[in-house]
């Protein structure tokens, strides 16, 4: 199902109220969300599952014991899952960022570590530089924001990437 620009920014409101509840509630503990990323105005479809799926196992393996509580959401807006772990926020951060450094799927992997303030922690708070293009070598946010590939180009990419995964 194709959604509608409303649509994803009602769910991004609705994913932070959320966010902010569950920090309110649980100070102690480290809040961690894990998204898809997936270009276009189709969110949840069998490649995203894959990736969500993939990106779950891989947070459930790395924090394992210091998972206090999970939950997960299948949405037609996107997968996303929340994980409060009983961790410092920037070993969380710094594990994060290993796995979607490391995974073959991490590079569709949004696996944020959220500050008190209700923000995702940059990855330059511990030395990391921002992620990589899918296609090129340029920073992630520099092709989004110049339209430098298709829509077409990056959902080859990531079927490519699936499809090896899968094997």
């Amino acid at each position: 199902m194709e959604i509608t620009l409303d649509m994803l920014l009602e769910s991004r409101e609705k994913r932070w109220n959320f966010q902010r509840q569950l920090i309110q509630e649980h100070p102690e503990l480290t809040l961690v969300c894990v998204t898809v990323i997936m270009p276009g105005n189709v969110k949840r479809n069998a490649q995203s599952l894959v990736v969500a799926h993939a990106a779950v196992q891989s947070v459930q393996d790395a924090f394992d014991k210091n998972i206090r509580w999970q939950q997960e959401k299948d949405l037609v807006t996107g997968y996303e899952a929340y994980f409060l772990i009983q961790r410092p926020m920037l070993d969380c951060k710094r594990v994060a960022c290993e796995i979607e450094d490391a995974h073959p799927l991490g590079r569709l992997f949004d696996i944020d570590v959220i500050d008190s303030n209700v923000e995702p922690v940059s990855r330059s708070v511990i030395g990391k530089e921002g992620r990589k293009c899918l296609l090129c070598e340029h920073e992630a946010r520099y092709c989004m924001r110049n339209h430098t590939h298709s829509r077409e180009e990056l959902q080859q990419r990531i079927q490519q990437m699936i499809d090896a995964y899968a094997q």
